[in-house]
This record gives structure tokens, sequence and C-alpha cells, in this order.
């Protein structure tokens, strides 16, 4: 792989990871596109692990209140509010990690990677933005967050094992659904992103380190750096922009971007 397409898959996973248009949708179209070669799933799992770091140190102070309180979640004890953080996070996951599971160990994960319904989920999951965003209200915040709420969000962020649903964009719906506020909403999906993450990479590991030798280690790595760039630079300024501005922007985008796809597939 040319060092000009692993830097353009880490910009793109960077820049997409965190913002409501899906990162996967992209990355899956930019072969077909581009006409490229499949980036391939080692360079898939090191972009990722870019945006991990970019996520852990953009929010650390909330990372390290859920580490702090990670020993009394795992007793059962919810009456701290790094104990409910950590718990939070941890139920947030499971929908996801079981389902994605099944998706993996069946094949039917690489069945849903198409610009079909790539074009179908970044339209339909962008109007359900656009809606849950005009709607909600925004009576909530990142301190209210509890156990019921996790689950709840938990269950949204399912949805996103389908390409182009945008793991951020679907969570964020979710939080706006139930009453969060804008920076609020964002804020809590970022963070269900790191055990997500974590998860998701645990999960496909056995694969990459079959395939490990010492140029994929190398361009891994680059990719990995490139990706935690862009995404720490996507990430501060989306939720600079969430003080003034509604997710209208990325919603309008979707719309376009789902509408062309669908045009395309379709002819």
């Amino acid at each position: 792989m040319s060092l000009f397409q692993l830097i353009l898959a880490a910009v793109i996973q960077g820049i997409t990871e965190f913002l409501p248009i899906s990162s996967s949708g992209h990355l899956i179209l930019l072969p077909s596109l581009t006409g490229m070669d499949d980036q391939g799933l080692a360079i898939d799992v090191a972009v990722h692990v870019g945006t991990l770091g970019a996520v852990i140190l953009y929010f650390w102070s909330d990372v390290k209140m859920a580490i702090s309180g990670l020993p009394q979640a795992l007793l059962g004890r919810t009456d701290t509010p790094q104990a409910r953080l950590a718990l939070g996070l941890i139920l947030a996951t499971i929908p996801t990690v079981i389902v994605g599971a099944i998706l993996f160990k069946t094949g039917l994960s690489q069945s849903l990677r198409s610009m079909t319904v790539i074009g179908w989920t970044m339209l339909g999951f962008g109007i359900l933005l656009y809606w849950m965003d005009q709607k909600g209200p925004q009576s909530k915040e990142t301190s209210d967050w509890g156990l019921r709420d996790a689950m709840i969000m938990g269950l949204w962020q399912v949805l996103a094992l389908i390409p182009g649903t945008s793991r951020s964009g679907i969570t964020i719906t979710g939080a706006r659904q139930l009453g969060y506020s804008r920076e609020d909403g964002a804020r809590i999906a970022m963070l269900m992103s790191i055990p997500t993450i974590l998860a998701s990479g645990a999960l496909l590991s056995t694969e990459v380190i079959r395939q490990a030798n010492a140029q994929l280690a190398f361009d891994s790595a680059v990719a990995a750096f490139f990706a935690f760039l862009s995404a720490l630079l996507a990430l501060s300024l989306m939720m600079r922009l969430l003080r003034s501005v509604s997710f209208t922007p990325y919603v309008i985008y979707r719309v376009v971007v789902g509408a062309i796809l669908l045009v395309i597939a379709y002819s």
C-alpha cells in the first residue's frame, strides 16, 4: 500500500470517527470510489487505535474519573459519580459487543458492506439525527447520565454496526432523544466510543496478528499516527462548534452523500 493511501485512509478515519457522518462508511467507500486497493483489516484496526488515543487525550479528565470508579463499579456499587460513570460505560457497551460478535462470527458484517446499505443509512439516520436534534429538549447534563440512560444509549449504539450509520451520530441521536444538550450528548457519545473501540479492537486483533510482518507493522504505525492527529483536530473543532451550531451541517452532508450513493448504486 502506498504512503499516500495510508495517510488518506488515516485522515478520513480521523476526521469522520467522531463527526456524525460515519467513519466506517467512508473507509468502505474509499476503495470503491477511488479504485485503490482495500486498505485491509490491519489498517482499519490501526486507524481506530489512533482515534482511540485522540478521544482519551481530549476527555482525559472524564476518562480518569471513570478509571477511578471502575473498582467500585465491578463490585456493583454506584454510590459515587465515578462508579456510576464507569458502570454506565460498561452497560452501554455490552449490547454492541454481543451483537457485533454475532455479526462478525457469522460473516453477516461483510454482507452489509455495500454502497446501497451505506447510502440508505447515511440518508435515513441523518434525517433521524436532524429530527431528534430539533425536537429533543435540552434539559439534561452529563452529570444526569444514569444506568437507565446508559442502557438506552447502548441499544442505540447497536445500530452503528450497520455501515453508514455512524456510531457517534446514532448515540448523539439517542442522547438528544433522552433530553441531553448537544454538547453534553456529544461528550457522552465520545466517552462511549472508548470501550466500544477497545472491544472491537480486541475482537479483530487475532486476525491482524496472523497477518503481522515488519512492513504491515510500519504501515499500521503511520496510519495510527495520522489518524490520531486528524481525530484530535476534528474532535476539538466539533466540540467547540456545538456551543453555537446545531448538527444540521452534518445532516446536510449525510443527505447529499447518501442521495449520491443511492443514485450510483441503482444506476
